[in-house]
């Protein structure tokens, strides 16, 4: 234990690690300050005020935390350590970009530390932590995604177990229930009904789909035209796969998709 919390501290120091990042939160509004006193994972925490605050715009790898029936997944300790590494004992101010509250009452934050660290973009430099959004939050995810192709670039912490490799489209229905990143070419796209569809093969019934529903589409565009101009880029989805006619991801709002040449 010893030495895998040397190892993190000397990771989480290289030249590589996220900037400093008041000029990152500084059009969010700012929340109160606190030290972290516990970790609960490896994207939640509890300040001394009392406030328990996930980590917004980030899912670390998942702890069983109790839940019956559960495996943690793949560096979930690891990713606990590394943001008590970061945050036991520190200072922490709360930023909010959207939606200030779960379901839970935790607190939805950029967290940035005395010393000016983001916490966020840190924990995704590190590889220890993926991008994860919302529609009601979306504010620094092109921030926070510059950080995890990095991380995913050089193969650190999670990306370099297979748990966590973009899956192809044709292997998309092997992972039903779980969030994940899936990446290929749009073969097809389509508005039908107002719902917006991205196809990545022949047979709409059975092969992989992205599924945007009436109500996001103003968001890719107006009439939806964002997702028309999809058809033949190469894109990288991410989000919870569900089985409806072949796997499929209902993405809510365009930070989900990442646009290749």
């Amino acid at each position: 234990m010893a030495r895998f919390l040397l190892f993190l501290l000397v990771l989480l120091s290289l030249p590589w690690a996220a900037p400093r990042g008041e000029a990152v939160v500084e059009a969010l509004e700012q929340g109160v300050t606190s030290p972290a006193v516990e970790v609960v994972d490896g994207d939640t925490l509890l300040l001394e005020n009392g406030t328990e605050v996930r980590l917004v715009g980030i899912q670390a790898p998942k702890l069983a935390l109790g839940r019956a029936g559960f495996k943690p997944w793949p560096l979930a300790e690891e990713a606990k350590q590394a943001l008590e590494a970061l945050a036991l004992g520190k200072m922490l101010t709360l930023y909010y970009g959207g939606r200030k509250r779960d379901r839970y009452g935790r607190a939805l934050a950029h967290l940035l530390r005395a010393d000016g660290l983001w916490l966020q973009g840190e924990l995704l430099a590190a590889g220890m932590a993926r991008v994860y959004s919302f529609r009601d939050n979306r504010r620094l995810i092109a921030e926070m995604l510059a950080h995890e192709r990095r991380a995913r670039a050089a193969r650190r912490g999670i990306w370099a177990h297979p748990f966590y490799a973009v899956r192809t489209p044709e292997a998309a229905a092997e992972h039903i229930g779980s969030f994940q990143l899936v990446e290929g070419p749009v073969v097809g796209a389509a508005i039908v009904r107002r719902r917006g569809y991205l196809n990545f093969g022949a047979d709409w019934k059975s092969d992989f789909t992205i599924s945007i529903a009436p109500g996001d589409r103003k968001l890719f565009g107006p009439e939806g035209e964002d997702i028309i101009a999809l058809n033949g880029r190469i894109v990288r989805v991410r989000g919870w796969i569900k089985s409806f006619n072949g796997a499929m991801i209902e993405a809510t709002h365009p930070e989900q998709i990442e646009v290749f040449e």
